[in-house]
């Protein structure tokens, strides 16, 4: 399985490096930690995963900004950057990941349509927002967030 395989050589990777990383997950539920932790060894490089789904649990354990979340809403830029940042400081870890998006097939808009995703990216150097459009049913579109979350870890260097 091509994304196991992933997995295993970023775990061995990070091992390696005595790197770890959390992540706050919105939009994906906790489909990108199960997949990091369906690899043994894990534990040396994954120190917690937490499913923020709603905007309260975005406030209460990740110290979101809820005047950010009412200014440009809980899918956006500055939403997945502060998710990836507070992940990363509030874990003291080296990477925090945070993602926001709409899974669908309902809930989106215009302005934010169903597929849309954010994904925050944060290390002490820097705290980066990939913004991605996926057309695809639900499972599908957690799939290519796993991707592209696995492609960030897989291009980390030091």
């Amino acid at each position: 399985m091509v994304i196991l395989d992933s997995v295993k050589d970023i775990v061995v990777k990070f091992t390696k490096n005595n790197l770890k990383l959390a992540i706050a997950e919105s939009c994906t539920g906790g489909y990108i930690s199960n997949a990091i932790t369906n690899v043994s060894g894990a534990s040396k490089v994954f120190e917690r995963g937490i499913i923020c789904y709603s905007n309260n649990s975005k406030i209460d354990l990740l110290n979101v900004d809820l005047g950010r979340i009412d200014q440009f809403g809980a899918v956006s830029e500055i939403v997945a950057k502060q998710l990836a940042y507070n992940i990363r400081v509030l874990s003291n870890v080296d990477i925090g990941i945070g993602i926001t998006g709409i899974a669908g097939p309902t809930g989106g808009t215009a302005e934010k349509p169903v597929g849309l995703v954010f994904i925050g990216f944060s290390t002490e150097k820097d705290t980066i927002v990939e913004k991605h459009q996926f057309k695809a049913e639900r499972i599908t579109f957690k799939e290519k967030v796993l991707e592209k979350v696995l492609s960030l870890l897989q291009n980390f260097s030091l």
